[in-house]
């Protein structure tokens, strides 16, 4: 009998011999046999990985995933278009796609990224955008200095500097006891839930806008420290006028050390971006931006928690702890926390570790 020629496998020509199953299930047959090594190989490798990650496969198995897994990509192409038999071509699909996932797809879970996050991600993208830190902290501090000094020179920059519902009763001429019992400790906690939910949208709004302008070589996000802290510099020159300097300062301390870490770190951030754009050395401007858009990513995303915390700091400790030495305590404390986390606390990298 005359053997069926490859126009027949593929269902090209007129088929004499044999009928068009037995030609059908040859064709099948002779495909899964010629390919069916590498199938093996790669579910072998990929089940492994689903036990336990990278470190149950070597080195040289690790190479050739990313071959095994087009090879399997192509056969079920080729398996779709020739109609192979259904339990071929369901082994094909569900191989691919768990191939898909080890070669391609995330490489742990909520949890798992949650625990990078926390323990190393996030302290280490701090530490890699260090030089843009102290230029925004710079910044700032050059910041709280011109608000000082304009309304020390003229003092109706303090209302162009300081909005008049933020201002409520401090305004130059004001008396010290005026100003001191904008400052004092609250007697409830009525509506200090609400206050909160205010507080962190709109600190989270400044942070988010500080790290949003970076894209335009962060000039935008440092004009918007030095305006923040300008605002800051004058309500200090108010306080410290009426000979409160250190009573405003202990009653700032106890949300702001977060507060302004955290808006320092998006100011950061932002730069970072710009920069990047700026100065891409041997990369291409949008390779540049890419980086540094996922780094300053990581970070952004720890300034929302510190706003939240900031939020919840000035809605409760600060309005109901009453005495400067308690309220530098608690400002204080969460000052050494973010230092300590940020450049001491310098964990393996979990996968390393793995």
């Amino acid at each position: 009998m005359k053997a069926p020629t490859i126009s027949a496998w593929f269902g090209r020509g007129e088929i004499t011999a044999p009928t068009d199953i037995e030609s059908a299930a040859l064709r099948s047959d002779r495909f899964r046999l010629e390919r069916e090594y590498d199938w093996r190989r790669l579910e072998d490798i990929v089940a492994r990985m689903e036990r336990g990650g990278v470190r149950k496969i070597d080195d040289e198995e690790l190479l050739a995933l990313p071959t095994l897994y087009r090879t399997a990509a192509s056969s079920l192409s080729v398996a779709r278009e020739t109609s192979l038999d259904a339990a071929t071509l369901s082994y094909l699909e569900s191989l691919v796609q768990r191939a898909w996932f080890q070669v391609y797809g995330p490489r742990k879970g909520l949890f798992g990224w949650l625990r990078e996050f926390f323990f190393g991600g996030w302290s280490r993208a701090v530490r890699e955008i260090w030089l843009d830190v102290c230029i925004a902290l710079f910044v700032m501090t050059a910041g709280a200095l011109v608000g000082w000094l304009l309304v020390a020179q003229n003092t109706d920059w303090y209302y162009r500097l300081v909005p008049g519902g933020l201002a409520g009763g401090r305004v130059p001429g004001a008396s010290r006891e005026m100003l001191l019992e904008t400052i004092e400790q609250e007697n409830s906690t009525g509506g200090l839930s609400v206050f909160a939910a205010y507080l962190f949208s709109n600190n989270a709004g400044v942070c988010i806008l500080a790290f949003a302008l970076g894209f335009a070589f962060g000039i935008p996000s440092l004009m918007l420290l030095i305006h923040n802290m300008a605002m800051l510099g004058a309500m200090v020159w108010l306080f410290a006028g009426a000979d409160l300097g250190w009573e405003f300062a202990a009653w700032l301390s106890v949300h702001g050390t977060t507060e302004l870490f955290g808006i320092l770190l998006s100011g950061a951030a932002g730069l970072h971006i710009g920069r990047s754009m700026a100065f891409p050395g041997t990369r291409t401007i949008l390779e540049a931006a890419s980086e540094s858009g996922r780094r300053s990513a990581i970070v952004m995303v720890g300034v929302v928690l510190m706003m939240v915390v900031a939020a919840l700091l000035e809605a409760f400790p600060r309005q109901l702890v009453g005495g400067m030495e308690s309220r530098f305590v608690i400002g204080g404390a969460f000052l050494a926390f973010w230092l300590a986390y940020f450049f001491l606390y310098r964990p393996h990298r979990l996968e390393e570790e793995a």
